[in-house]
């Protein structure tokens, strides 16, 4: 095997916040010359980014059409898809037909010669398919390992051995941490997480998806690296009792293409300007943007916005032409050439994992705004590490103009912020290094060869 190709099959839960970390980790493996065949549905692959030609011959989009499920809508493929959450675990009903269908398509050779399935948290049902077909298969962590490390052993996340009996436990460290950490949700952002252990109309709930995959895989691969996180990557492999292989942060190549926001950015002063993106998962409330309008006007900063068109109340546009000190975009925008850009000096954000490495390769202070799942935890470590500010918020997780306005002119403009944008410089020694994320590709591609050389006995 040694110096030969995998060919891996890779299984991404129906996010873009996962799908995108997944095809992110393709092409690096790809890079190497390993084959992949990346499973999902024909509108999310259509949304996907393009693959670079050279890599195109060693990645197959296999389209699997979504069954009509009772209240998932017409064409949601995705979360982005849903008007509401409430409205996920019907995704997740539809995502688990895929087991069926995936067993099928090895059983009939429609996939053949496997090496090895890497697959998602929501496909918890994929190591029983390994074993039945004796191919080994890996846990793919989009989520860091400080997140998991939190939630605890897989029994925990099952709702035995560990299990929170309250939402409240989520505020307090856990026993099995044995080190003193800030990372813990605060009463806003804990009910929700403690709702995830909860089963939903899929059948089971997300918790236990979770920690079914960790269970039943052989190893885990992480997107991370011991340089960040090493007292949790090895807590995580105490806790999980499995191999934990960081695959690297997979930081960002720059996409090409011109934009009416990168022209308008070049009128901007050299790290004047703070980029404002919430991600495709979250939801705002029409009371939380224009709370996050009022602190960008109160803060005096130059801004380029994100918004999705369904998120913009009446007469959010017209104020911020008047003001003439931002531009608010409402389709499609090139976020890493737009974090890229020199002008960009801060990032006011939701935390999701893939904005934080994309944020900080190129060294931008961040101002952290967290929403759901791990966000919480993702912006207490940023500001454990000095890496960012997070925006005050009541116990019920409302925030204020003024408070946005207060962080971010602390990131960017006042003295007292000055540590924390130089150690956000220096950030871009470690997210940014790509020579350093590729070494961990090729390291972890080693441990899949030696899973595959092994088959199902580790």
């Amino acid at each position: 095997m040694e110096g030969g190709s995998l060919h891996i099959l890779m299984l991404p839960w129906f996010a873009f916040g996962h799908l995108l970390p997944f095809l992110e980790l393709a092409k690096s493996l790809a890079r190497k010359g390993h084959r992949i065949s990346f499973l999902s549905t024909p509108r999310n692959v259509a949304r996907l980014p393009a693959i670079p030609p050279p890599l195109t011959p060693f990645i197959n989009f296999i389209e699997i059409p979504l069954p009509q499920i009772e209240r998932l809508p017409e064409n949601a493929e995705a979360t982005i898809d849903l008007p509401s959450a409430d409205l996920r675990p019907y995704l997740s009903k539809a995502f688990d037909t895929f087991e069926r269908k995936l067993s099928d398509l090895i059983q009939n050779k429609q996939i053949a010669s496997l090496d090895c399935i890497l697959f998602d948290y929501a496909a918890h049902w994929v190591p029983n398919i390994a074993v039945k077909f004796g191919v080994p298969c890996a846990f793919f962590s989009i989520f860091n390992a400080a997140f998991f490390s939190f939630l605890g052993p897989p029994s925990a996340l099952m709702g035995g051995a560990g299990a929170r009996k309250k939402a409240e436990e989520l505020t307090q460290l856990p026993p099995w941490i044995p080190f003193p950490s800030t990372i813990v949700f605060r009463s806003f952002d804990a009910p929700q997480m403690f709702n995830a252990a909860v089963p939903d109309a899929s059948g089971v709930s997300e918790m236990y998806r979770a920690g079914k995959s960790i269970q039943g895989c052989q190893i885990v691969l992480i997107r991370s690296c011991k340089e960040l996180e090493p007292e949790w990557l090895q807590l995580l492999g105490h806790l999980s009792e499995k191999p934990i292989v960081p695959v690297g942060l997979l930081p960002p190549s720059i996409e090409q293409g011109q934009h009416a926001a990168l022209e308008w950015l070049d009128k901007q002063g050299r790290g004047s300007t703070v980029y404002v993106a919430f991600g495709s998962e979250v939801k705002l409330s029409a009371a939380q943007v224009k709370e996050i309008a009022v602190g960008l006007e109160l803060s005096g900063l130059h801004f380029v916005w994100a918004l999705r068109a369904g998120s913009v109340p009446a007469g959010l546009v017209e104020s911020i032409k008047e003001q003439g000190r931002g531009l608010l975009c409402m389709d499609w925008v090139p976020q890493i050439r737009i974090l890229a850009h020199p002008s960009i000096g801060g990032f006011l954000t939701h935390a999701g994992w893939s904005s934080v490495v994309e944020g900080l390769a190129f060294g931008l202070a961040m101002v952290l705004l967290p929403m759901i799942i791990d966000q919480g935890l993702i912006a207490r470590k940023l500001v454990e590490k000095g890496f960012g500010v997070e925006v005050f918020r009541k116990e019920d997780g409302s925030f204020t103009g003024d408070e946005i306005a207060k962080s971010l002119r602390f990131a960017m403009v006042e003295d007292e912020g000055k540590v924390l944008r130089e150690k956000a410089k220096e950030c871009r020694n470690l997210f940014g290094d790509e020579k350093l994320h590729d070494f961990y590709v090729s390291e972890s591609i080693q441990h899949l060869k030696r899973l595959v050389e092994a088959g199902l006995s580790v």
